[in-house]
């Protein structure tokens, strides 16, 4: 195992994390508990910050836990006990092309296209959904070792987080290959080699180089949604989704109604 260079999360934060896990929006002390946590980054790590170059609609009733590209197409998972789903979504429109319902039982977590097959973690169900990626008919629902979180995949294998201090390494049948010790890592991307993760409840997101564990940059995506596009459920940023196919970043966030192209800057 190596130990990640993380000494910008903050113990008592995890105690906000998991105590909001539940619930439909986050406190106003956990976020403010956040903002002040994900301020002190790793001194070596270089600030960014981001640029809009476009904006989407989002469906504002998607609490957003995975969301990536595959050929092409964009799909979401979203949470939250009788409101889970999987979608491939128009990106013009917001709106699903295609959709899963979940049973009210399970809680739906991140999600990755992996050979061939479209992986569906859950939160505390130890379950998590297979697709097979060209069709989108269901293979199975296969063990899960671990409360489901954020997931991706570096085309070799599946990178997971589970709400602890580690990220997970796997293979296709999600047997454990390593670990990384993390905290607080929430939805995934791995893009260029780098391991992009969101900081659950901040604005802030993290790149991670896989062998070493080092934060290498510290993303602030702060005032990403303006105001007026807030309801009392708007929840925090959470959602990042890179194309292969031409290099665009694009992110959202949990309820949010947009979801914008952007640009990370120096």
């Amino acid at each position: 195992m190596i130990v990640m260079r993380f000494h910008w999360i903050m113990l008592t934060l995890l105690a906000a994390t998991l105590s909001c896990r539940n619930g439909r929006g986050t406190t106003a002390a956990a976020q403010t508990t956040a903002t002040k946590a994900a301020a002190v980054a790793p001194v070596k790590a270089q600030r960014c910050r981001i640029e809009v170059v476009k904006e989407y609609p989002h469906d504002p009733e998607s609490y957003t836990q995975g969301l990536f590209f595959h050929e092409g197409k964009l799909f979401e998972s979203t949470g939250q006990y009788g409101e889970s789903s999987f979608r491939e979504v128009d990106l013009v429109t917001g709106t699903a092309a295609f959709r899963i319902d979940y049973p009210k039982r399970y809680f739906a977590e991140g999600s990755v296209a992996f050979e061939g097959k479209i992986y569906v973690l859950t939160w505390t169900n130890r379950v998590a959904f297979v697709y097979d990626a060209a069709t989108l008919e269901q293979i199975g629902t296969w063990k899960y070792p671990r409360e489901g979180w954020g997931l991706t995949t570096d085309g070799k294998q599946l990178i997971a987080s589970d709400g602890t201090a580690r990220l997970y390494f796997m293979d296709g049948r999600l047997k454990t290959l390593r670990s990384l010790t993390v905290r607080l890592l929430n939805e995934l991307e791995y893009i260029d080699g780098k391991i992009w993760a969101n900081v659950y409840l901040s604005d802030m997101l993290v790149v991670i180089d896989p062998e070493t564990g080092n934060v290498e940059k510290v993303v602030n995506c702060s005032g990403l949604l303006p105001q007026h596009l807030r309801e009392p459920h708007t929840d925090v940023l959470n959602g990042i989704a890179w194309n292969p196919a031409d290099g665009k970043l694009y992110l959202t966030g949990k309820y949010w109604k947009r979801l914008y192209e952007v640009q990370v800057t120096e």
